[in-house]
């Protein structure tokens, strides 16, 4: 697909140029003749990646300059035509394929042989059957991580607007070092819901900390008995200006009460700096804890109740949650993440495809979806045997040759 997508590019830049060129030439014989392609590849960023064009270069013997004469509308070089050769010229397409398998298996593949309807319920069912997550009471996880994100669904609400609900998914670890893997995947659904169906799955009794960016129900609903809870710091750097907003300070006045919660030092260390304290720098951590305690104690104090309700009550329990990786180094000499980043960065790729793709869906094709990508883009091993499985393919697609040509409309 890489292949074919690139070439359809290069096939189109170059009949751009080609064009270009035929019409300077005929419209000023004898002034302008090629000048080979220019040293250096330009770069323009694809769904598919990086795509690397060296343009054609044009030179201008009247005025000794060499030019690109590849549009600026591509966004990869100068316009340099001349206003009565351009045109809106229309550009055609043939891409001719060479394939040894069978054709049934290519009519598996490409759905060349099933009804819209038919492919879109075996999606269906293959998100709903084949991709849901299992029951994984028999794996010892030690660390919960939960996170969550508006979507539109095509159902309206009652002012007529695409009716928004939350995405919310959990992963989890078996401990330091150890990647976290997605353990639960919802549409819509509250912290409750959600608290009750893990419990259900998981050997909840096994887990010691819970990371989360502190949001209503979370604690409530997700926390048991002998858990910790660590507040993830970038979340809290961030969250706390836009609550001194809704309090009515402005940018200039948040400034003071920024510094404050910045100075704190769990606001501010990164695992790299904590991976190079040993068990024998115990007192080092233990006064790192103590004054990360003592400037949160200075910053409720900044905010008065009466003036700060909000703002104080987001620190109140910010602080709760922001000491968690000291205690737990203190008894365990082990650093547990000081973010989400694992799971945020995880779910950015997912938020991605899913604004890529579209923007409204239902309730149980977005869930369908989301089981899908999940299963593709976090179990890459399992995924190739997932699919022949699925559709009977006994072997990959093999192009033997591909040509894309173009002509001029």
């Amino acid at each position: 697909m890489v292949e074919l997508y690139f070439g359809i590019l290069r096939a189109v830049f170059s009949a751009i140029e080609e064009r270009a060129i035929e019409k300077l030439k005929e419209a000023f014989p004898g002034r302008y003749v090629r000048n080979g392609r220019s040293s250096t590849a330009r770069q323009l960023n694809t769904p598919y990646g990086v795509f690397k064009y060296r343009l054609a270069r044009i030179l201008d013997k009247l005025e000794s300059k060499t030019f690109a004469p590849l549009p600026e509308s591509i966004g990869l070089a100068p316009y340099r035509y001349h206003p009565e050769v351009t045109g809106k010229d229309g550009i055609g397409l043939v891409c001719k394929l060479s394939y040894r398998n069978s054709t049934e298996e290519i009519n598996k593949v490409l759905g060349t042989e099933i009804s819209k309807s038919t492919l879109h319920r075996q999606v269906q069912e293959f998100g709903s059957e084949v991709c849901n997550l299992p029951d994984l009471k028999a794996i010892p996880y030690r660390f919960l991580m939960v996170d969550g994100t508006k979507v539109r669904l095509q159902e309206t609400d009652s002012n007529g607007k695409a009716k928004k609900v939350t995405m919310r998914w959990a992963w989890a670890s078996f401990g330091e070092r150890e990647r976290f893997e997605p353990v639960g995947l919802w549409v819509g659904k509250s912290w409750k819901e959600i608290g009750k169906d893990l419990k259900e799955r998981l050997n909840y009794s096994n887990l010691e900390v819970l990371f989360s960016d502190g949001g209503p129900g979370i604690e409530d609903n997700l926390l048991s008995e002998g858990m910790r809870h660590q507040r993830c710091k970038i979340h809290g750097k961030r969250d706390f200006p836009y609550i001194l907003y809704m309090e009515g300070l402005k940018k200039k006045e948040q400034k003071p009460l920024k510094e404050k919660l910045k100075s704190i030092p769990a606001m501010n260390l990164k695992r790299s700096d904590l991976e190079q304290l040993s068990p024998e720098d115990i007192l080092e951590v233990r006064r790192l804890a103590e004054k990360t305690r003592e400037g949160f104690k200075e910053l409720l104090e900044a905010l008065p109740e009466d003036k700060y309700p909000k703002a104080r009550a987001y620190i109140k329990s910010l602080s709760r949650g922001m000491t968690t990786f000291f205690d737990f180094w203190l008894e365990n000499k082990e650093w547990i993440p000081l973010n989400t980043n694992a799971i945020e960065n995880k779910f950015s790729l997912v938020k991605n495809r899913i604004w890529s793709i579209g923007k409204r869906w239902s309730e149980r094709g977005l869930m369908n979806w989301l089981m899908v990508v999940t299963r593709k883009l976090f179990f890459p091993e399992s995924w190739d045997e997932l699919w022949a499985q699925y559709l009977g393919i006994n072997s990959n697609l093999h192009f033997e040759l591909t040509e894309v040509s173009y002509v001029w409309i």
